[in-house]
């Protein structure tokens, strides 16, 4: 078989939480109430960072980055469930679940990458204080964002490339509220052992 995707399929099912119709209206309020609570309280992060001279550290510069990702995460999956509990339908297509997956893994990545250079801030701030600025320099912490984002890029390019080499033949039902990798993988026309990966 050459490779190559031949999936015939046009979308996924989300299963979500509950199909009980009187259950829909408290879910979609309580993940409104939270998206919007998380998104606000990051731009807020965000705009302090900003906006205060005195926030204009390295430490803060890595926070601010690291709320904007956190935006992201959320919004990956987030509104799509949100509309989908709205209209009732639990469909997602086939290439809004691979951007889906696509996102998740650039954001997921992301978030660990920059953890890890908060901790490697951290610990320059506290094993090297008197070099400290002089070692994390503006210049510096940009560089160490830019490569986090193309780790996290490339990552989830070759994540999204092997998935589209997928083909799909049964019931389609994700259990989850958004494409989740190894779930999707699970509904593939391929035998366990080719997906290793």
């Amino acid at each position: 078989m050459e490779p190559g995707n031949s999936t015939r399929v046009s979308e996924f099912l989300l299963q979500g939480f509950s199909e009980d119709p009187e259950l829909q209206p408290l879910i979609f309020g309580l993940f409104l109430s939270m998206y919007l609570v998380t998104v606000l309280g990051n731009l807020l992060i965000i705009l302090a960072t900003i906006s205060d001279s005195h926030l204009h550290t390295p430490m803060y510069f890595f926070l601010s980055n690291l709320s904007f990702v956190d935006i992201g995460f959320n919004s990956m999956s987030i509104p799509k469930m949100l509309v989908n509990i709205q209209t009732q339908s639990k469909a997602i297509t086939y290439t809004g679940c691979i951007t889906q997956m696509c996102f998740f893994f650039i954001f997921g990545e992301l978030d660990n990458f920059l953890l890890a250079v908060m901790a490697y801030d951290r610990f320059l701030a506290i094993c090297h204080p008197l070099h400290y600025m002089v070692i994390m320099n503006p210049w510096l912490c940009c560089l160490l964002v830019l490569v986090c984002w193309i780790l996290s890029v490339l990552h989830a390019l070759l994540q999204s490339l092997m998935m589209l080499q997928l083909s799909f033949c049964r019931n389609l039902e994700i259990p989850h509220l958004f494409c989740e990798r190894n779930q999707v993988v699970q509904h593939a026309c391929l035998t366990p052992s080719l997906m290793t990966w």
